[in-house]
């Protein structure tokens, strides 16, 4: 918000901002959310939830009467929603995504290597040679952290098995998230499903053999975006843009009537 406006007169610029929150969190959350962004500047705030303006960002049509299903792998949380018609049909949220397999590598080393790596390390090899299934050519990194016998730096090779056994019981866990979705999901949306298959956005996504792990989990066609991670952003900024044109799928401000 700072860099947003800093050349701005503060006493007579007050910006309207959307915002992207996970899907399915409560109405005080929703508040904090609102009231901090206010705090921060703001005039006007308006919340949608981020498969939503993910949706948006890659163009999908949201307000047709057909269903899509987005998976939103971010740095924190997860979104799975089916969305139809403007709205947000049945979604899921777990707090599995790029941090957690972050802490499930972390964890690995520790026990298999005895040595303690750092949150940064632990992403620079999940990026390098993290995959969600087995690859034809085995890759392998160096990676160095703290010995916990001695205290002392240690530099261990550590292989892409070892990354995949390392996350292994995260992506099941996602995995049967996302039957469970598709388990509630209507029908007749979930044959709109079946065919056009799943997009699957969020930096966590690009994970190597994520895309066709899912397609061979699921039975169904896993589309993966170019340029995954900005894809809510992007939607953000859409809504942003032609707010009369998506203030119905907006989450409805409590406190304030909507503006006629």
């Amino acid at each position: 918000m700072r860099k947003a406006t800093l050349n701005m007169p503060k006493k007579f610029f007050r910006p309207r901002v959307v915002i992207g929150v996970p899907s399915g969190i409560t109405n005080v959350e929703r508040r904090a959310v609102r009231d901090a962004v206010k705090n921060a500047g703001a005039g006007e705030v308006h919340i949608i939830e981020e498969p939503m303006a993910a949706a948006i960002g890659i163009r999908l049509p949201v307000h047709d009467p057909v269903g899509n299903m987005i998976i939103d792998m971010g740095g924190g949380t997860t979104d799975i929603a089916v969305i139809s018609l403007g709205g947000v049909v049945i979604a899921k949220n777990l707090h599995i995504a790029g941090e957690k397999l972050n802490q499930d590598i972390i964890s690995y080393v520790r026990d298999e290597f005895k040595i303690l790596l750092g949150e940064r390390t632990a992403e620079e090899v999940k990026v390098a040679i993290g995959t969600a299934q087995k690859i034809s050519e085995p890759m392998e990194a160096a990676i160095r952290g703290r010995d916990l016998v001695t205290g002392l730096p240690r530099e261990v090779i550590i292989t892409d098995a070892d990354i995949r056994e390392a996350i292994h019981d995260s992506i099941m866990q996602l995995v049967d998230a996302i039957k469970e979705v598709l388990e509630s999901t209507p029908p007749e949306v979930v044959s709109d499903i079946m065919h056009r298959g799943i997009v699957l956005v969020g930096g966590a996504a690009q994970l190597l053999g994520m895309r066709d792990l899912l397609e061979r989990e699921l039975k169904i066609p896993i589309h993966l975006v170019d340029e995954p991670y900005t894809a809510v952003v992007r939607g953000t900024g859409i809504v942003l843009e032609n707010l009369h044109n998506y203030r119905d799928i907006l989450i409805d401000n409590e406190d304030e009537l909507p503006p006629r």
